[in-house]
């Protein structure tokens, strides 16, 4: 790892933290009526992941929260090697953030094992004292970035600058594709790791947080 900057981590959640993507395994399982149409505009980049997000959860009654978190809860498998790759940073004070496009009400009930701190989990909120279920979007976009993100991964990146820090994101889909462009280094899998390959984008692919810890490790030292 470069000495001379402080590494820090940025890594996903939805299929990344977890096994798969929370937010398509609640609509395809409460199948509210109207997301399939609203599901495949996000796909086709017809309309943004905010509107889209939005437009899919108010679909669902503020009154099932319980329901769809207990769904989430029971079906999220954690990718193996999370708990001891936080070890592996706090032993190194490596700062490590969760940038989330995924919801509080199932993403802090998720990661309440591991003793990561509130202010280091960027995700989207949810307000249940509407008819449907209405999203918060506590991190948009700023001026540098256009895409209507809801969460967007490359603002928080660059509160963190290159100067002083070696940026390394941690993601598999395309959402994390823009914050890829803007890190050091990147641990990929899935569909980032197809996007990294097609536009030359320097990446490691990983299957479980082991992969990613034993190679930091590999590299310490560098």
């Amino acid at each position: 790892m470069n000495s001379r900057k402080q590494p820090v981590i940025f890594c996903d959640f939805d299929g990344t933290i977890t096994l798969s993507d929370n937010i398509v395994a609640i609509m395809k399982h409460f199948k509210p009526e109207g997301y399939e149409p609203i599901m495949e505009q996000i796909l086709s980049h017809g309309i943004s992941i905010r509107e889209g997000v939005g437009q899919m959860f108010s679909l669902l009654p503020s009154s099932m929260k319980q329901e769809v978190t207990d769904f989430v809860l029971g079906q999220a498998g954690i990718r193996a090697g999370f708990e001891d790759f936080l070890g592996y940073l706090r032993d190194r004070d490596i700062p490590f953030y969760v940038t989330s496009g995924g919801i509080d009400f199932f993403v802090h009930p998720l990661l309440s094992p591991f003793n990561i701190p509130r202010e280091h989990i960027y995700c989207n909120g949810a307000d249940f004292s509407t008819d449907g279920i209405t999203i918060t979007w506590p991190t948009p976009c700023d001026e540098h970035c256009s895409n209507d993100c809801g969460m967007c991964k490359t603002t928080v990146m660059r509160q963190f600058p290159t100067s002083r820090y070696e940026r390394i994101l941690i993601g598999d889909s395309l959402t994390d594709f823009e914050g890829a462009k803007l890190a050091d280094r990147v641990y990929s899998r899935a569909r980032l790791t197809e996007k990294c390959q097609e536009l030359g984008v320097n990446h490691t692919p990983f299957e479980t947080f082991y992969d990613i810890r034993d190679d930091l490790i590999q590299r310490e030292g560098e």
